[in-house]
């Protein structure tokens, strides 16, 4: 497996994970995959890494997005990242995500906040064991078919960019 940055060439499978994630019914609010114009512009430029096998098949893939547009906040992004069905377990999320926050930070995100719904174990077990701590809960935050759902609120401080 080797991670690379993400093109738009790669969109086409990118939304094909994001909609197994969708489709698990724990991985978003998102109910449809948006078209790459409006994806690519929810994110930021940079940090935008795909995990392909040794053929060139997406595994999974990970980004940013601002969580403001308030300059004060220019170094605080969400993270998300999305594993393919047959990659899950197979330590796609823990390189992706390690490869996520060393991309980060090279370029001066201080803090990466994620969020996730409580059911998901698994997005909570990767963000931790990855430096991410549990700072609260969302109780009936957000209707997902219907449903009241919450969501645990994780975040991770560098230990190196913005202590200064």
């Amino acid at each position: 497996m080797t991670i690379i940055p993400m093109t738009d060439a790669h969109w086409p499978a990118v939304k094909a994970i994001y909609e197994a994630g969708m489709a698990t019914g724990n991985a978003t609010f998102e109910t449809q995959a948006p078209e790459w114009e409006a994806w690519n512009n929810a994110h930021l430029s940079h940090s935008r890494l795909v995990a392909v096998d040794n053929t060139g098949v997406v595994l999974g893939w990970a980004a940013l997005s601002p969580v403001s547009s308030r300059c004060v906040y220019g170094g605080v992004a969400e993270s998300s990242i999305y594993i393919g069905t047959d990659a899950r377990g197979q330590g796609v999320g823990r390189q992706l995500l390690a490869a996520l926050i060393a991309e980060s930070e090279a370029q001066g995100i201080w803090t990466l906040q994620a969020g996730t719904f409580e059911e998901n174990s698994a997005s909570i077990g990767l963000h931790t064991q990855a430096g991410f701590r549990i700072i609260g809960y969302r109780e009936r935050i957000g209707r997902h078919y219907g449903v009241w759902r919450n969501t645990v609120q994780l975040e991770r401080r560098s230990p190196t960019v913005g202590i200064a």
